[in-house]
């Protein structure tokens, strides 16, 4: 017995040493883990590099007057293709137009969204189930698959040409996926805030209100940027329902640089691509402080 206590001694002895030393700057990892590592950083950079090629071309052929396919670096900068694209109708009014339809989109989408989803989160109904998968087939669906019957059905109504209906129908394709996310952040709040406003004799709309959209305001935060952004660059839809060239918006108009010869002028699409990006970024900056952190219920219900 003496014996076996003799040897086990030094093996804890051992065992503290080493996690004296884990717990110091010396760290042992194995062969195998950095070379794990070191592929999923090799991974992680050459897709940095699709993504950021595409966009070196576009800062450098933006600043470059006779810039081609092959952009190089300009030896002097030059702003004459920003000057040649910033006039009222090749850009300013096709961005206001991309905002009344983006922003009409996306207000009306988050508001019925936020209504639908409220009950789908906090009533067992019947037929909930069904209603979900319902939703989640209608998030596959191809828009352009149902173009050619919403053509017709806008033509038979002289809806054509007509931005508050298109707004509307941008709405109705953005309702499903907004929908199905407004439910799974609802779902994050307590039940129980709200019970105790119900008692206190609030409303469900002044619980939604005050309660339940507060809490929330990250989920509606990103539904709002999500459904902004996927608007914002949707081209077929005001393409197919809107003629007049002066609603139509800047996803549409960008292809006025490309001449029916075959000839682009690189130089003025980038600039003008720069430009039309700059909104989207905008939008993230004024909104992205609502972001800071996910929701916080502590101390909120106590039991």
């Amino acid at each position: 017995m003496s014996g076996a206590l003799a040897i086990s001694e030094p093996g804890a002895a051992q065992v503290a040493e080493v996690a004296r030393v884990s717990r110091g700057r010396f760290h042992i990892t194995s062969p195998r883990a950095t070379m794990a590592r070191a592929s999923a950083y090799g991974v992680l950079a050459l897709v940095a590099l699709f993504f950021i090629t595409p966009l070196l071309w576009l800062i450098l052929a933006a600043f470059e007057p006779t810039a081609s396919i092959g952009a190089s670096v300009p030896l002097v900068l030059s702003f004459s293709n920003f000057a040649k694209v910033l006039n009222w109708n090749n850009t300013f009014l096709p961005l206001i137009n991309s905002a009344i339809l983006s922003g009409g989109t996306a207000a009306i989408t988050v508001a019925a969204s936020l209504f639908a989803a409220y009950p789908l989160s906090r009533y067992n109904m019947r037929f909930r189930r069904p209603f979900l998968y319902t939703i989640v087939f209608t998030t596959g669906l191809p828009i352009t698959a149902i173009l050619v019957p919403v053509y017709s059905m806008f033509a038979r109504f002289n809806l054509v040409d007509n931005v508050p209906a298109v707004i509307l129908f941008m709405t109705a394709t953005s309702l499903p996926f907004g929908i199905w996310l407004m439910k799974g952040f609802m779902d994050g709040v307590p039940l129980d805030l709200e019970q105790a406003a119900w008692v206190d004799g609030a409303t469900w709309v002044q619980s939604l209100r005050r309660i339940v959209a507060p809490l929330m305001m990250p989920g509606i935060v990103v539904i709002t940027i999500f459904t902004f952004v996927s608007q914002w660059g949707n081209f077929f839809v005001p393409f197919i329902l809107l003629q007049s060239s002066g609603k139509l918006p800047a996803s549409v108009s960008i292809y006025q640089f490309f001449s029916q010869y075959g000839q682009t002028d690189y130089g003025q699409l980038a600039a003008f691509s720069i430009i039309y990006t700059l909104p989207v970024v905008f939008l993230w900056i004024v909104l992205s402080r609502f972001l800071r952190g996910n929701f916080t219920f502590a101390g909120a219900v106590k039991g």
